[in-house]
């Protein structure tokens, strides 16, 4: 039995294609794994808090020093990345959002890194600590972008994950979905067969 993390941070809940994507991911994976156990956290209704000054006290500051502020922004951190180390799999939904992720994934990604929780740092530089996990990404994408200089998702992602240690990745794009005619239908067909393929 593995533990499938799922990440949402399309801002839509209605007319995501991310989102779509995400059900149709979780549905062929429990058909093909039933006894897996499916965790969803959605960062547009639990809204993770950006990277600041508070929760670098309350990484930095040792917990009888720490302001009620700063453990509550620790507890959190530790909470989300907790998830992530208990996930056998983990699967990003993210829409592009001007070329990138949306700014909650960002976030989530910020509170999940963590100096010696999720990688450390050796005299050969840094290692990644969740090796042999394996990962999916599902993206939404209303031009087509997959190989080109103006895709910033696929080579940021790829390398943060790597870096904390998880190099068995698997990136499925729904592309070209404004592009106008069929080309929403077809491009979220494609991303499903691929998603039926690599499951």
């Amino acid at each position: 039995m593995a533990n499938v993390l799922v990440i949402e941070s399309s801002a839509r809940q209605q007319g995501s294609v991310s989102r779509q994507l995400t059900e149709h991911f979780i549905a062929n994976w429990q058909a093909a794994q039933p006894d897996d156990v499916v965790k969803v956290r959605d960062l547009a209704i639990d809204q993770v808090p950006h990277l600041d000054a508070t929760l670098l006290g309350g990484w930095m500051t040792p917990a009888e020093q720490q302001s009620e502020a700063e453990k509550a922004a620790a507890a959190l951190s530790n909470q989300l990345t907790d998830e992530v180390l208990a996930a056998d799999v983990l699967v990003l939904a993210a829409p592009m959002y001007n070329f990138t992720i949306p700014s909650t994934l960002k976030a989530w990604l910020d509170h999940v890194l963590r100096a010696g929780v999720t990688f450390k740092y050796t005299d050969t530089g840094p290692q990644g600590l969740l090796s042999g996990k394996r990962a999916f990404v599902l993206t939404a994408r209303g031009g087509v972008h997959a190989g080109s200089a103006q895709d910033h998702q696929e080579p940021y992602l790829r390398q943060v994950l790597a870096f904390i240690g998880i190099h068995d990745v698997s990136f499925i794009h729904a592309e070209g979905l404004n592009l106008g005619g069929d080309a929403l239908e077809k491009g979220l067909n494609q991303a499903k067969t691929q998603v039926a393929q690599v499951i």
